[in-house]
C-alpha cells in the first residue's frame, strides 16, 4: 500500500519535468494516487511532460485569471476523477518589472498580476475544487518564506507573504468540511519560475553553504515529498501549517 494508495490529486503548474509540480505528480502516482494535471498555455507542452509519468495524466486547461476556467474546473476534472481528495498550488508569476531589484518602481497594475496568479488563485483554486473536495481532504501550496526581504525577490516576496496569510484564513474557513490547508516553503531550486527571475544567481551561490544539510538547487525530490506527505493521511490534524524543505537555512542567523 503506497502512502496515496486510492487518493485523487489535482496538481497545477506542470511546466516542465523539473518543475516541483511533476515531481509531486511523479511521486503522488508512485504512492498509488490517481492524477489529473492542469497547464496554461502551450497545453501540447505539458501534455508532453505528462507522458513522462509512470502513468500518463490527463491534462485540462486552467488559467487562474479566467472565471469561466474557474467556475467549470470541477465538472472537468470530473471528466477523469469522481472526486479529489488533494489538490496541490503550484501557480506564481510576476512581471518582470516586478523582480530584480525594481521594487520602488514597479507599478501597480504590474503588482496586481503577482497578487492575483501568486496569492489570490490559492482561494479561487481551493473554492473552485470544492465540490469534488465532498468527503474532505488536503489543499498544498508551494512557497518561498517571506519571513525575510530577499535579494530580487521584491514583490513576489510580498506576494508569497500573501500567500501565506491567505493560507491560514483558508486554513479556518475550510477545516470544517474536513479540509487541510498547509505550505511547502522550498528553498530555491532550477526550476522554469527560478529562471524568470533577474539575479537569481545570488541564491544559487550562497544556499548550499548556508543550509546545514545542504542544497541542491537541481533536486525537486525532498520539495515534492514534503507535498506527498501533506497530501496524505499521515497529518491529520495539521493545517495552517508552513512546511519548511530548504536545507534549514529558515532557522540560521545570518
Amino acid at each position: 500500500m503506497g502512502l496515496l494508495e486510492g487518493k485523487r490529486i489535482l496538481v497545477t503548474g506542470v511546466l516542465t519535468d523539473s518543475s516541483i509540480g511533476f515531481s509531486v505528480a511523479k511521486i503522488a502516482q508512485q504512492e498509488g494516487a490517481s492524477v489529473v494535471l492542469t497547464g496554461f498555455g502551450r497545453l501540447s507542452l505539458v501534455e508532453r511532460i505528462a507522458k513522462r509519468l509512470p502513468e500518463p495524466a490527463p491534462v485540462i486547461e486552467l488559467d487562474v485569471q479566467n472565471t469561466e476556467h474557474l467556475d467549470t474546473l470541477a465538472d472537468r476534472v470530473g471528466q477523469h476523477l469522481d472526486g479529489l481528495d488533494g489538490v496541490v498550488h503550484s501557480i506564481g508569476f510576476a512581471p518582470q518589472t516586478a523582480l530584480g531589484g525594481n521594487f520602488l518602481n514597479t507599478s501597480w497594475e504590474d503588482v496586481a498580476t503577482a497578487l492575483q496568479i501568486s496569492t489570490y488563485s490559492f482561494k479561487s483554486l481551493a473554492v473552485a475544487c470544492l465540490p469534488l473536495m465532498k468527503e474532505g481532504g488536503s489543499v498544498v501550496g508551494l512557497d518561498f518564506d517571506a519571513t525575510k526581504a530577499w535579494p530580487v525577490y521584491d514583490w513576489m516576496g510580498v506576494a508569497k507573504a500573501g500567500l501565506e496569510s491567505c493560507s491560514r484564513y483558508l486554513a479556518r474557513d475550510l477545516g470544517p468540511q474536513g479540509i487541510r490547508v498547509n505550505l511547502v516553503a522550498a528553498g530555491p531550486l532550477r526550476t522554469m519560475a527560478a529562471k524568470s527571475i533577474p539575479g537569481f544567481r545570488e541564491f544559487e551561490d550562497s544556499w548550499p553553504a548556508k543550509a546545514p544539510l545542504g542544497w541542491d538547487l537541481a533536486d525537486t525530490v525532498p520539495a515534492a515529498k514534503a507535498c506527498v506527505a501533506l497530501l496524505s493521511d499521515w497529518f491529520p490534524a495539521t493545517t495552517g501549517e508552513i512546511v519548511h524543505v530548504d536545507g534549514g537555512v529558515h532557522a540560521m542567523g545570518t
